[in-house]
């Protein structure tokens, strides 16, 4: 059954009512719109339009599907591979010249390949917390189950489908949600997103690129269009959705529950990260390792922050202790500072706000260093006897 958030088009060549899934199967000719289901439809609506290289100005007949393509600038056409090379560097001259002087926002992704260990809590109240400090911030919710917008209250019309997909501005499919916040929602067509990103030559680039004009200066009568932070909600899994979130990110915050196989889930993330840095060839680093759940009545919870503390130093923060504010807070649609403002878990995450306003201070975020990962992680004896118990 078609999901009822699916973007459903008509097609123009032969009527039949498809899901839109591919850039192609949206053609732009200046105001009007058309659609096509499949790349033979493609060619006949080309054919019966007529069909001129967007580089040269050659007639020709389409025959492949590399000849056309279209994204945020709309449909454009080449007649032989050297005019696609020629359209592409172009393009990058383009973008080069017409960057913004000021500095890109910070970009900031939560990530844990084990569930359950308060991503998206954390995800949110910073990004709020943030926000409270006067701060323009994004939050971006990269996960199918579109917690972040229940916890909010908040459904978009447009999703992150629309942006990786369609090429939709990010900035026109966010929702304002608070004073300084605003959300760019997630449902389950993210499935459909993940298939568009497999069948992309640099698939792991994707939203990096859809987010470029996060970048870019403001448009015209728009004199709030710009983040100073953009905050990313990743799955709990290695997916190629998390890659892309990774290879956009230039710093990672680590939420860890205060138990065994959540440092087991810690280790996984710096080897990840270290495959960002040097596979991906894409600089990423720990912003700090966030206990989560502690509860300082536990021998296990205080060990486990230990073993973060020796590992990371003054990059692993300071504890998230268990609140039961914290489980009720997203039930009334609110954060931590909305919902209670005096809690231990406000003033916690409070604290993490602070640490993350003054790491941006001392930063030279044009030049993130990459991460020099140390893989022996060790584990308190305490966790250790329990597990093999």
């Amino acid at each position: 059954m078609t999901s009822p958030t699916a973007v459903r088009g008509s097609c123009t060549v032969c009527s039949r009512s498809f899901d839109v899934v591919f850039r192609y199967q949206v053609q732009h000719h200046g105001d009007r719109m058309s659609y096509v289901c499949s790349q033979t439809c493609q060619r006949k609506l080309v054919a019966s339009d007529g069909c001129r290289c967007t580089v040269c100005g050659t007639a020709f007949e389409l025959q492949l599907a590399l000849q056309a393509i279209t994204d945020d600038l709309g449909t454009r056409y080449f007649c032989s591979l050297a005019c696609r090379e020629r359209d592409a560097t172009r393009a990058t001259s383009t973008a080069s010249t017409s960057s913004s002087p000021g500095r890109p926002p910070r970009r900031i992704a939560v990530f844990n390949h084990k569930g359950g260990t308060g991503k998206t809590t954390t995800a949110v109240n910073v990004a709020a917390g943030l926000a409270e400090r006067g701060l323009r911030v994004l939050l971006v919710d990269c996960d199918a189950q579109g917690n972040v917008g229940v916890s909010l209250g908040v459904r978009g019309e447009r999703t992150l489908y629309h942006v990786l997909v369609l090429g939709v501005d990010p900035r026109d499919a966010a929702i304002p949600v608070r004073s300084n916040l605003e959300v760019l929602t997630s449902n389950e067509t993210l499935a459909a997103a993940e298939l568009y990103l497999a069948s992309r030559p640099a698939r792991d680039r994707v939203l990096r690129d859809r987010m470029a004009s996060c970048d870019a200066p403001p448009r015209a009568g728009a004199a709030d269009d710009r983040y100073d932070v953009i905050v990313v909600d990743c799955s709990p899994s290695l997916s190629l959705l998390n890659q892309n979130a990774l290879v956009f990110a230039d710093a990672v915050l680590v939420p860890a529950s205060c138990d065994y196989l959540s440092l087991v889930g810690v280790r996984q993330v710096l080897r990840t990260i270290r495959n960002v840095n040097q596979v991906l060839k894409h600089p990423v680093r720990i912003l700090g390792a966030l206990p989560t759940f502690y509860d300082s009545r536990n021998k296990i919870a205080r060990e486990s922050v230990e073993t973060l503390r020796g590992h990371f130093g003054q990059r692993c923060l300071a504890p998230i202790r268990v609140n039961t504010k914290l489980r009720e807070a997203p039930s009334a649609r609110q954060t931590i500072f909305e919902y209670a403002p005096t809690s231990h878990a406000a003033e916690d995450y409070r604290a993490v706000v602070e640490a993350i306003v003054s790491d941006g201070s001392t930063l030279d975020q044009d030049r993130a260093p990459a991460l020099a990962v140390d893989l022996d992680l060790g584990v308190p004896r305490t966790a250790h006897a329990h597990a093999h118990a």
